[in-house]
């Protein structure tokens, strides 16, 4: 039966990575990578069709209105959507698909199909956090301050996912996401290990 699978975690959390370096070093798995419709404009090296479908904000609405998207949200002031027809007609066909999508969208799926896995990767900590944003010297320190504020209410919202993947070593979180998507189980001390960061977390939320 084929699987629906929905991945989320803050801006720098690492879910874009782990991602991709699943579906380059699984070749053993039948899955496909959703493609959001966005308002917001490319960054370097993305493409349309293959990174997002970029479209306008007439587009977007006019979308929304015909029904067309399974899940839609406002990140930043840009608009992000899923569309519904694709999602069904790839799980009809037997294929697993897998979504990269913000807590919102997570849930807003997960109402739709109730059977649907969602994943939420945790960083290690929120100063880790705040120095992946500064190393990937994509935004400016205003916005990287605005990434780290959402992050806290993203991480509270960590309780509502079905898996937690702790990424403070990139090989295990990549193990804990291939096990999640063989249905092998993640090793009972990596559950443990991100409950309890997920909790001191929550705690540094908070603040």
């Amino acid at each position: 039966m084929s699987k629906l699978i929905v991945v989320s975690a803050p801006s720098g959390g690492g879910k874009t990575s782990l991602i991709k370096a699943l579906l380059e070093d699984f070749d053993e798995i039948d899955i496909l990578l959703g493609i959001s419709f966005t308002t917001r404009k490319p960054r370097s090296k993305e493409k349309n069709g293959q990174s997002y479908y970029f479209i306008s904000k007439e587009e977007f609405q006019k979308k929304i209105d015909e029904g067309d998207f399974l899940e839609s949200a406002e990140v930043f002031g840009n608009y992000y959507g899923t569309s519904k027809e694709w999602v069904s007609d790839k799980l009809h066909k037997g294929h697993d698909v897998m979504l990269e999508l913000d807590w919102q969208g997570a849930l807003q799926v997960k109402k739709f199909y109730p059977e649907a896995i969602t994943v939420f990767v945790l960083p290690p900590s929120i100063k880790e956090l705040e120095v992946r944003l500064k190393n990937r010297r994509q935004d400016s320190k205003e916005t990287i301050s605005k990434r780290i504020s959402f992050a806290k209410e993203e991480i509270q919202k960590s309780n509502k996912f079905d898996v937690l993947i702790l990424n403070n070593s990139f090989k295990d979180a990549l193990n804990d996401l291939k096990q999640v998507v063989t249905e092998q189980g993640i090793a009972e001390e990596r559950q443990e290990e991100a409950s309890s960061v997920a909790s001191k977390l929550l705690e540094d939320a908070s603040i």
